[in-house]
C-alpha cells in the first residue's frame, strides 16, 4: 500500500448527545479549514499539558465589540492563556462595557452620514453611542488618571493592572479582560496604548490637568522579553495579527539575544484571515517566523484561515469541555525591581 495513502478522510456522522470537543475531533478527519480548526484544539491542549509553559496570547482587531469579552474572560479565569499582548481598543472597550456601555446589533448596509448625525459610531455590523464613549473618555481622564502618579515612568502592564483593580474594586469579579486579569496575575500589555480612547484620554489629563503621567514604552519591551527568557517553555496563540504578534514574537528574539541560548516559541496556534503573499506580519507564516528564531523549527504549530468570531467560540468550549477539571502548572509573576521572577504550581481549570 501507497506510505501517503494509509488515512482516509471520514464522513462526519450526524447524531444527538454530541459535545463541541467531540465534533471538533471529528473534523480531524475531515479537509480544509475545518480539519485546521480542530487541529488547533490538539496544539493549544498541549501547551496546556505541558509542564512550566508561559501561554501568550495576542488578540487584535474588535473583539470586545463582537462580542468576545466572556470568551476571553473564560480564557484568563480557567488559566488557559498566561500573558495577554492586545490593542488599546479592545482594553477600551473592555472597561467600557464593564462601567455599563453597550454595543448594538447594527446593519452594515446603512447610510453612514446618518449615523454621523445621530452621534451612533459603526464597527461594520455593530453600533455604538459616541455620547456614551465620550462620558467614559472623561471619566478616565478626570477620574482614572488620579489614580497615577505623576512622573513615574509606567509600563503598560502597570497601568493596566491599576485600570483592572478599579474595577475590580467599583464591580466586583465580573466577566472583563481587566478584572479577570488582575485578580488572576496575569500580565496585560498594550504597545500601541496612545493607538485608542485609552491613550489620548490619558493624555488629555497631561494637557488640560497640567499631569505628568508618563507611558514608557521601552519598559513594555524589558517586562515582556523577560518573561520569555525566565521561561523553559512558551506557546503563542494569535487571534488576528498586527501590533498584538509581533510584540510577542519578538519577545523570543530579545531573549535568545540575551540568554545566548534558543528561546524561540515552543508551541504556536494562528487564526487569521490575512494571506502571506502580501509580506505583512498578520499573514506571516510560521514557517517564515522561524527564519527569524521567533518560533522554533521543532514547534507544534498550526493556522486555521478563519474569521475570529466563528473559531473563538468553539475552540474555547471544546477546551472547556477537554479540560474541566484538569490540575495545570500554571505560572505566577512576581515584579520586583524592573525584574519578573517566574513560580509554577498546579491551579485546578
Amino acid at each position: 500500500m501507497k506510505k501517503m495513502l494509509r488515512r482516509p478522510t471520514v464522513p462526519i456522522p450526524v447524531g444527538q448527545g454530541k459535545s463541541i470537543d467531540d465534533i471538533l475531533s471529528e473534523m480531524k478527519l475531515t479537509a480544509f479549514q475545518g480539519r485546521k480548526l480542530a487541529e488547533t484544539v490538539d496544539v493549544w491542549s498541549k501547551m496546556l499539558r505541558k509542564r512550566r509553559t508561559v501561554i501568550w496570547f495576542g488578540f487584535a482587531g474588535a473583539m470586545i465589540p463582537a462580542g468576545m469579552r466572556r470568551l476571553l474572560a473564560y480564557l484568563i479565569k480557567k488559566r488557559m492563556v498566561d500573558v495577554i499582548v492586545s490593542t488599546g481598543a479592545n482594553f477600551y472597550h473592555d472597561a467600557f462595557e464593564v462601567a455599563g456601555g453597550k454595543h448594538y446589533l447594527g446593519n452594515e448596509a446603512c447610510d453612514d452620514r446618518k449615523l454621523r448625525r445621530q452621534r451612533i459610531d459603526r464597527i461594520y455590523d455593530v453600533y455604538a453611542d459616541e455620547d456614551r464613549f465620550y462620558q467614559f473618555d472623561r471619566w478616565l481622564d478626570k477620574v482614572f488618571s488620579e489614580q497615577l502618579q505623576d512622573n513615574y515612568q509606567y509600563s503598560s502592564r502597570e497601568i493596566l493592572w491599576q485600570l483592572g483593580k478599579a474595577f475590580y474594586d467599583k464591580y466586583g469579579d465580573v466577566d472583563s479582560t481587566l478584572v479577570s486579569s488582575y485578580r488572576k496575575g496575569v500580565p496585560l500589555f498594550c504597545p500601541a496604548f496612545g493607538d485608542s480612547a485609552l491613550g489620548f484620554s490619558l493624555m488629555f489629563s497631561n494637557r488640560k490637568r497640567k499631569r505628568n503621567l508618563i507611558l514608557n514604552a521601552f519598559k513594555d519591551v524589558d517586562e515582556s522579553s523577560r518573561i520569555t527568557e525566565k521561561a523553559k517553555s512558551t506557546g503563542v496563540v494569535y487571534i488576528g495579527g498586527g501590533t498584538p504578534k509581533n510584540f510577542i514574537q519578538q519577545t523570543s528574539v530579545i531573549a535568545s539575544y540575551q540568554t545566548r541560548h534558543d528561546r524561540s516559541h515552543n508551541f504556536a496556534v494562528q487564526f487569521t484571515m490575512d494571506m502571506p503573499f502580501w509580506g505583512g506580519l498578520s499573514g506571516c507564516t510560521f514557517e517564515e517566523a522561524q527564519s527569524w528564531g521567533k518560533i522554533s523549527s521543532n514547534a507544534s504549530a498550526i493556522t486555521c484561515y478563519v474569521e475570529a468570531t466563528i473559531a473563538l467560540p468553539l475552540v474555547v468550549h471544546a477546551l472547556a469541555e477537554r479540560f474541566r477539571g484538569y490540575k495545570r502548572e500554571v505560572p505566577t509573576f512576581d515584579w520586583v525591581n524592573d525584574n519578573v521572577e517566574l513560580t509554577f504550581e498546579k491551579t485546578k481549570m
